[in-house]
């Protein structure tokens, strides 16, 4: 993991097109802006690991229909 520090206003650029700015520092949190293209996701991490939960069990439910109706096609 790379750490890097910045104050309020100061920005991180990652690749070409991303760039992360400190907008705002108020006790132990902090605002960041990200800029990036829209076809980009960001999420926070609580959020993605959510969406990844449910894409992961959405996955395994085509898979058992899949079985479903494979076992239904012998019939």
């Amino acid at each position: 993991m790379l750490v890097l520090t910045r104050k309020k206003g100061e920005s991180i650029q990652i690749g070409n097109d991303i760039e992360i700015t400190i907008a705002a520092i108020k006790g132990d949190q902090v605002k960041i802006g990200i800029n990036a293209p829209k076809n980009v996701e960001i999420h926070r991490k609580e959020v993605w690991m959510e969406i990844q939960s449910e894409n992961t069990a959405a996955s395994a439910e085509v898979n058992d229909l899949f079985s479903i109706l494979a076992k239904a096609k012998k019939e």
